[in-house]
């Protein structure tokens, strides 16, 4: 049996068959000429979302992502170095000496998964570096994602691969030259890298790396070329946090501060969250909030699915793509 033919007969009530209707809601908006943005928070890509994701982005499943910084590395630490993680399925049980046992061994936690320093992040670094003085000697700039479009398409990590490659989203995602947002990159390990790279004298212009108003505006322009009345441009949303909220402020500021009228609203909207509504989160808000902000309209299809978002993103990417 298919998987799709199994969620369907399975997945009939509750949050179930929000994903159902959800990924319905997505073919659809695909089949009538529109176009999607998938936002990645938490860490989805230490959690392997690269799987299906990947496969998303060959079929053009997918015209444009929004990530953070981390889950922008961590996709490819685990490229080249996936050999070297360690999964600590007890970790709920782990004594803060354990924890401080795992420091010393440069092992970095992130739930059950450990990301080992030396041969993820510091390897690397020690690549992106070359091209962060590269283009900083020649008085160039680049967004962080277009380095890392650099070092994948250069071929010089290809021999540290430690998975099929055809499982890693960033490097599909380099191959088609897919537009990414990265807002708040220095919020990630490479950020602080090169901060320190920055401090050190090594890198002479902070601003070699763009930064979040330079993606802002990025954005903004690529909204307006893509969102059309018979087209627009739909916003499916992994976690919450700033890969979300970033992106998904683009209209009411092209309507409101740059006076764009006529670009349409965002054609479909949908959230993986497993944040409560309470209490001002913005991430656990339900999507009618966002249509007093000018994000979303009365008839925009709207869905949330309040669960794990490594449990559910997959299963709505299979029948996405018909498997």
């Amino acid at each position: 049996m298919k998987i799709t033919e199994f969620l369907k007969h399975n997945y009939r009530h509750f949050n179930a068959a929000a994903l159902i209707d959800a990924a319905e809601g997505y073919k659809t908006h695909l089949d009538n000429n529109g176009k999607m943005m998938i936002t990645l928070a938490g860490a989805m890509s230490t959690a392997e979302l690269g799987i299906s994701l990947a496969e998303m982005i060959r079929q053009d499943k997918v015209q444009i992502i929004t990530c953070t910084g981390a889950n922008l590395e961590e996709d490819v630490f685990n490229l080249v170095a996936h050999d070297y993680y360690e999964r600590i399925p007890n970790y709920r049980d782990l004594s803060p000496e354990q924890e401080n046992d795992l420091l010393a061994r440069h092992m970095n936690r992130v739930t059950d998964t450990c990301i080992p320093e030396m041969e993820a992040m510091r390897r690397i670094e020690d690549v992106i570096l070359e091209e962060w003085v590269k283009a900083d000697q020649a008085g160039e700039a680049f967004f962080p994602h277009e380095f890392f479009y650099k070092i994948l398409l250069s071929g010089k990590l290809d021999k540290s691969f430690q998975i099929d490659p055809k499982n890693s989203w960033l490097l599909e995602a380099a191959k088609k030259n897919l537009p990414i947002i990265v807002p708040g990159w220095e919020d990630s390990t490479l950020g602080n890298m090169y901060a320190g790279h920055v401090i050190s004298g090594d890198i002479k212009d902070v601003h070699t790396v763009k930064g979040g108003i330079q993606y802002m505006m990025f954005l903004a322009d690529w909204y307006t070329n893509n969102a059309k009345e018979d087209s627009t441009v739909g916003f499916f949303q992994i976690g919450g946090g700033i890969a979300g909220d970033f992106p998904i402020c683009v209209v009411p500021m092209l309507h409101q501060d740059l006076q764009r009228d006529s670009i349409p609203l965002w054609g479909y909207f949908c959230q993986i969250s497993d944040s409560t509504t309470s209490y001002g989160s913005y991430s656990g808000a339900v999507p009618n909030e966002k249509i007093t902000w000018g994000k979303l309209g009365i008839d925009t299809p709207k869905y949330i699915i309040e669960s794990d978002a490594t449990i559910v993103a997959p299963l709505v990417f299979a029948i996405v793509l018909d498997q």
